[in-house]
């Protein structure tokens, strides 16, 4: 018997059963990432081991948290962690919100090669940014802090909608200078396999 990979033997330790072509896409959409990287400096990660812990699996650890239906990610970057969790998740209409020109290039491009259904690239500043209706998850990371996240991201999650924070160590400070802003619901602590570094995932509904 082959010896799991990293990305299997992570999907294993986050119960994430997913077929293999959905593995197979996630290991292409790493590739991509490093080849642009060399280019547009789109992580200071370099490592394809690296990448697959840091920025898949900790992308991936939010999957059962995160409904069905659509979600944005705010200030996506490189894609993180709204193009994971549409591998991993067909059931999710993914909107991949960035400001940088460089970036919203490799977003598009990614979507095309990956051939990624129902997923929008919006080149748009946060603040500049008017959907029609609501999203029903609105997710960040490494974004910004709790409050900014809230006053930026909360005008843009439905009525019944939830706006999701990846956080390292649990945010205390954050959370008590977040005031009226959001509802905090929940600060769930997330184990990223291969990551020694603290993760949470910090759950806020409109106050």
């Amino acid at each position: 018997m082959m010896p799991a990979t990293p990305l299997e033997e992570g999907l294993g330790l986050l119960a994430l059963d997913l077929p293999a072509s959905a593995q197979q896409q996630l290991l292409d959409y790493i590739a991509l990432l490093e080849k642009w990287n060399r280019v547009y400096n789109l992580t200071a990660i370099r490592t394809r081991e690296q990448m697959i812990h840091e920025h898949l699996l900790d992308s991936l650890a939010v999957a059962p948290h995160i409904p069905a239906g659509s979600l944005l990610d705010l200030g996506s970057g490189g894609g993180l962690p709204g193009i994971p969790l549409r591998i991993a998740r067909p059931d999710l209409t993914v909107t991949l919100l960035e400001a940088s020109g460089k970036k919203c290039a490799f977003l598009r491009q990614a979507t095309i090669e990956l051939a990624l259904a129902d997923v929008n690239v919006v080149c748009q500043r946060v603040e500049a940014y008017r959907p029609a209706v609501g999203f029903d998850s609105v997710i960040a990371r490494a974004f910004a802090d709790l409050a900014t996240i809230a006053r930026l991201g909360m005008r843009l999650v439905a009525p019944h909608g939830r706006l999701f924070a990846m956080k390292g160590v649990e945010p205390v400070d954050e959370l008590a200078r977040l005031g009226a802003t959001a509802t905090v619901q929940a600060v769930i602590r997330l184990d990223v396999p291969g990551l020694r570094a603290q993760r949470h995932l910090v759950v806020m509904t409109k106050a």
